[in-house]
């Protein structure tokens, strides 16, 4: 912390406050525990606890990027991402992937940290996909699970860069929450149950990401988009999608897809990041191809 430039009174009230708290643990009504004190990690739910940490966790993103080690994009290092204590490392080679993970290593050593094994895992992008090879590649003498498909941040990657299996996770969430907006807000007014479907239903979580994908996929999640819709208001069947949703001035599935399209489109224009402008500028994406 007193790299990062924190004042030394600050800093002192930070050290004296997480040095001196003490937690119970509470069962049911047969009273509370003996206090104890936690020796590691910040407070659960606290404003200060993100910021602590990304100060906490910094270093060892710039050890990473400063390698020259791993992917790079436009001849800047991508060679990890992080969103708080999930962080993904990327590279082109197995030995490249090793020397990341003894960069990690070291830094939990010199700072106390300690990764979950169980929770981590590798994901091979095949050239090869005739190839069933699977390097041994270990985290603190612990070797790491090779899987086909895995979940960061709510989105589905599959080793195959295919997309039917998120475009799955956001059908069974339309059914999901369709349903039981449908049921618990039955009595409403149609306009209040029109405003619940467009905050719920739509927002279609990561779809700027969807590229490679069956049409029987995209179809069957559209059918569920548009049932959904019916359940809400309580339509028949069979009446007609498309006139339903002009009747009711909402917008239908392949108007919501080129919003989010467009959306995206706009926030990469406008990004200031230097690897999303170097993406940008390199790929030249159209926003049909979104």
């Amino acid at each position: 912390m007193e790299e990062a430039g924190i004042p030394g009174a600050i800093l002192g009230t930070l050290k004296y406050w997480y040095r001196s708290q003490t937690n119970v643990v509470k069962w049911g009504n047969a009273g509370l525990s003996k206090e104890y004190t936690l020796k590691c990690g910040v407070r659960q739910g606290g404003l200060t606890s993100p910021l602590l940490f990304n100060l906490y966790i910094n270093g060892l993103i710039e050890e990473l990027s400063r390698s020259g080690v791993g992917c790079h994009m436009c001849n800047e290092p991508v060679n990890n991402l992080s969103y708080a204590d999930d962080m993904v490392l990327l590279s082109p080679s197995v030995e490249g992937l090793r020397k990341l993970l003894s960069i990690c290593e070291k830094y939990s050593v010199r700072h106390g940290l300690t990764y979950n094994v169980k929770k981590s895992e590798v994901m091979i992008f095949r050239h090869d996909r005739s190839s069933c090879y699977n390097p041994v590649i270990t985290l603190g003498g612990s070797p790491l699970k090779v899987v086909s498909n895995f979940k960061y941040l709510g989105h589905i990657l599959k080793d195959n860069l295919k997309d039917d299996d998120d475009m799955e996770r956001q059908k069974r969430s339309i059914a999901a929450k369709a349903n039981m907006l449908a049921r618990r807000f039955s009595r409403c007014s149609k306009s209040a149950r029109i405003t619940l479907f467009v905050a719920y239903c739509q927002a279609f979580y990561t779809c700027s990401l969807w590229k490679n994908y069956t049409q029987r996929t995209y179809h069957a999640l559209r059918v569920q988009y548009n049932n959904a819709f019916r359940a809400m208001l309580n339509l028949p069947w069979r009446c007609s999608a498309s006139g339903m949703f002009a009747e009711n001035r909402v917008d239908d599935f392949y108007a919501v897809m080129r919003k989010r399209a467009a959306s995206f489109m706009n926030r990469i224009r406008a990004s200031k990041n230097i690897i999303i402008r170097g993406v940008y500028d390199c790929c030249k994406f159209d926003i049909c191809d979104i």
